[in-house]
C-alpha cells in the first residue's frame, strides 16, 4: 500500500507519544471508518501502545460497525470483544454520555470521518461530547482528519434561528469547507460550551485538498456513504430524505440515484437540462429499492455522475431537480411530514435546508435557473471571516 501524503491525527498522536496521555484513562468516540493508513482500527492501535488505558469506546448514529441503515434506529450499548471494554452507543436512548459513562476517565478521544456536509450528525454527536465533558472537567482531544470535499468550497445557506435539531445546533452552512477539529474548535466556540478541546492536526493536509490527494485509504463511515463519489453529491442529495421521493436508500447507489415510480426519467433528465448541474453528468435511470421508500417499486429518476470534483456543486443540482420535479410533477411531488431526526415539529425539509425558505420557493414555483442558484448560495466572505479563526489549516 503506498504511503499516503496526509499523516491524519490518529498517526500523529501515535508517532508522538503525548505526555497528556501517559498513565491516563480515556476513552475514545469512533466507528468502523477509525483507521490508520493500514486499515487498523484506532482503538487497536492506541489499545496497544497505551496498554491497559483505553477503558471505552463511545459510537456515533450507525453504531460502531455501521450496521443501522437509517435515521432514528438506534444502536445498543455492547462490549468491543478484541478488547473486552464497553461500547457507549450515543445514538440510543442518550445522545450524549452520561456522567456514569465518564466515570474514571481522565480525558476523551474522539476520531471520526466527518464528510463535510452540515446535516451528518457526527459533528452534532462532538457537541454534545463536549458539554457533557466540560460539566465533568474531561479534557477532550480531536485526532483531525480530512474533510474530503477539501477546505475551499462552501455550499448553502446558513443554518437560520428556529431551525436548530440534532442535523444542525450552530449556524453553518450545509458544506462547510472544516475539517472535523476545526468544527469542534468553531462550536465549542459558537455553542459557549467551554470545554477544554485540543485538535491533533493533521501533517500535510492543505485546504484545497480533496481526498484522493491525501492518499488516505476510503471506508465507508456510515452505511450509505460507500464512495468518495456519494460524499460528493451528499450536500445537495440528502435534501431528498426531506421529500417522499427515494434518494436510493435500498439500492448500491445510496444519494447517487434519486426516483419515485411516477417519474419519467428522460422526461426529468430534458428538464434538467435546463439548469445548472456543475460537475455532474445526470443519466435517466430506473432502480428498485430495497428498503426504505417505494421499496420494491420500480422508480424512474436520474443517475449523478461525478466528473470534476472541484467543479461539484450538488446543492444548486438538487434544488434544480427539487424545482423541475414541482413542474413536471405538481401533485405527486411532496414533502415528507415530522417526525425526522427526533424534531417532532418542524417540517423535515426545513430542518434539513436550514430554514422554510427553500420549501417556501420550490411550492411558490419561482424557482428559475437563476432563482435555483441564489437558494444554494452562502456568503463565503462573512462565513470565511467566521470560521477563519479556527482553521488549523493555511
Amino acid at each position: 500500500m503506498p504511503q499516503p501524503t496526509v499523516r491524519i491525527g490518529l498517526e500523529v498522536l501515535l508517532n508522538e507519544t503525548p505526555a497528556f496521555l501517559r498513565n491516563s484513562r480515556f476513552g475514545l468516540l469512533m466507528n468502523q471508518a477509525s483507521v490508520d493508513s493500514h486499515l487498523r482500527y484506532g482503538c487497536d492501535r492506541l489499545a496497544e501502545q497505551f496498554p491497559g488505558q483505553l477503558a471505552a469506546i463511545f459510537s456515533p448514529q450507525h453504531g460502531l460497525w455501521c450496521e443501522q441503515q437509517d435515521n432514528m434506529i438506534e444502536t445498543g450499548h455492547s462490549i468491543y470483544q478484541p478488547l473486552g471494554i464497553p461500547v457507549h452507543s450515543l445514538y440510543s436512548e442518550t445522545r450524549r454520555p452520561s456522567s456514569e459513562m465518564l466515570e474514571g476517565l481522565d480525558c476523551l478521544l474522539i476520531d471520526l470521518q466527518d464528510v463535510g456536509t452540515r446535516v451528518y450528525t457526527f459533528i452534532w454527536t462532538i457537541t454534545h461530547c463536549l458539554e457533557a465533558c466540560a460539566e465533568a472537567g474531561i479534557p477532550v482531544y480531536v485526532l483531525d482528519r480530512p474533510n474530503p470535499l477539501g477546505g475551499e468550497i462552501c455550499e448553502g445557506p446558513v443554518l437560520a434561528d428556529g431551525f436548530t435539531s440534532f442535523i444542525g445546533r450552530a449556524a453553518i452552512p450545509m458544506r462547510h469547507g472544516l475539517t472535523i477539529g476545526e468544527v469542534a474548535l468553531l462550536t465549542n466556540d459558537m455553542l459557549d460550551i467551554g470545554a477544554e478541546l485540543h485538535v491533533v492536526a493533521m501533517q500535510g493536509w492543505q485546504r484545497g485538498m480533496f481526498y484522493p490527494e491525501t492518499g488516505c485509504p476510503w471506508v465507508a463511515p456510515s452505511p450509505n456513504m460507500p464512495r468518495l463519489e456519494t460524499a460528493a453529491v451528499y450536500p445537495g442529495q440528502v435534501l431528498v430524505e426531506g421529500t417522499t421521493l427515494s434518494e436510493g436508500r435500498g439500492t448500491t447507489l445510496p444519494f447517487e440515484v434519486v426516483g419515485a415510480p411516477y417519474i419519467e426519467p428522460e422526461r426529468l433528465a430534458a428538464a434538467l437540462a435546463d439548469y445548472a448541474t456543475p460537475g455532474l453528468t445526470i443519466r435517466p435511470v430506473r432502480f428498485v429499492p430495497t428498503f426504505n421508500k417505494w421499496a420494491n417499486q420500480s422508480c424512474g429518476g436520474i443517475a449523478l455522475h461525478y466528473r470534476d470534483p472541484a467543479a461539484v456543486r450538488s446543492y444548486t443540482t438538487t434544488v434544480a431537480l427539487f424545482a423541475c420535479l414541482r413542474s413536471l410533477y405538481p401533485e405527486q411531488f411532496t414533502w415528507l411530514p415530522p417526525p425526522y431526526e427526533y424534531e417532532e415539529v418542524l417540517m423535515p425539509i426545513d430542518i434539513l435546508s436550514g430554514s422554510s425558505r427553500l420549501r417556501e420557493a420550490i411550492d411558490g414555483g419561482g424557482t428559475t435557473p437563476a432563482h435555483a442558484e441564489l437558494l444554494a448560495q452562502v456568503d463565503m466572505e462573512r462565513w470565511r471571516q467566521q470560521s477563519r479563526p479556527h482553521w488549523l489549516y493555511s
